[in-house]
């Protein structure tokens, strides 16, 4: 059974999608018509942009979505997925694939999450940092001893585990990681604390918006962030969009139990190959393939 995976921000890199864009029709058709939507030409920062541009949320998080879509779209009969899964934002680059909603609809949404998120991180400064070297518990035992908002907020693959909260919280958490014996405990370089309760007022904004989209039953379960489940049902698959934005990524648990459930080979479609390489860390046996174009 073949499982599709989607990554998320942080995947970005400039040249994104211009093959396509140039040699595929439907993608040049999907690429302009995200242009109008959005109001600006984001195809000019993926192809020919800087790295500075391309890292502003309102930018990164469209981006990401628009290489995975365009790119699962256009490859045609190849994409026939048995089960879909995607690492945060990466969730709605699956759910559009999969058929679940119209790339439109989306797009929109994926715009105003990055939007959202945005002004959450302007109202409380806040970052993350990726903890490796020690296991679930200890994190999660680290954070809960930090008197500031610190919270897992990335279960990626076993030993790393990337925590998210207030700048103090984090520093912290690190400087605990570090005498705990973490191998590293790195700062990122994000807007914020995503998937930590910092978000709550992006969470409020979205909800709305979720809500009013029209979701369709996909055409296989898609495997989502708050539990690692799979999920059919467009009622059960909104509530859990809406809860993604304050709750942890269960990215180890999506992977194990997705081979459970039978899925004998991945393929990563978009930018970057960070899923593939988690996914070899949950087990080393899984067969892997990162698709950045036709």
């Amino acid at each position: 059974m073949k499982a599709f995976v989607f990554p998320g921000q942080g995947a970005q890199f400039v040249g994104m999608g211009k093959d396509l864009y140039d040699n595929v029709p439907l993608a040049k058709e999907m690429f302009e018509k995200a242009n109008e939507i959005l109001g600006f030409r984001i195809t000019d920062i993926m192809f020919s942009g800087t790295d500075e541009e391309m890292r502003q949320t309102k930018v990164t998080q469209p981006a990401v979505f628009l290489h995975s879509v365009v790119l699962a779209k256009a490859m045609g009969d190849d994409f026939k997925p048995d089960m879909v899964a995607g690492h945060s934002l990466g969730e709605f680059s699956a759910l559009v694939a999969a058929g679940a909603m119209d790339f439109e609809d989306g797009l929109r949404l994926v715009s105003k999450r990055a939007m959202a998120m945005q002004k959450a991180c302007e109202m409380n400064p806040s970052t993350m940092a990726a903890i490796i070297g020690l296991d679930d518990k200890t994190v999660e035992d680290i954070c809960a001893s930090v008197d500031d908002v610190v919270v897992a907020a990335n279960y990626n693959c076993p030993g790393q585990l990337v925590i998210s909260g207030s700048n103090e919280g984090i520093d912290k958490a690190c400087a605990k990681a570090t005498e705990a014996g973490a191998k590293r405990a790195l700062k990122l370089k994000v807007g914020g604390a995503f998937h930590s309760p910092l978000m709550e007022p992006a969470r409020v904004e979205l909800e709305a918006a979720i809500q009013a989209a029209p979701f369709r039953k996909p055409v296989c379960p898609v495997y989502q962030n708050v539990d690692g489940k799979p999920y059919t049902d467009p009622e059960a698959i909104k509530a859990n969009l809406i809860a993604q934005l304050t709750a942890p990524v269960r990215w180890t648990q999506i992977v194990r139990n997705m081979m459970a459930d039978g899925a004998t080979e991945f393929v990563e479609v978009g930018p970057g190959t960070v899923l593939a390489g988690l996914i070899k860390k949950v087990d080393r046996e899984a067969v892997c393939e990162s698709k950045q174009s036709l």
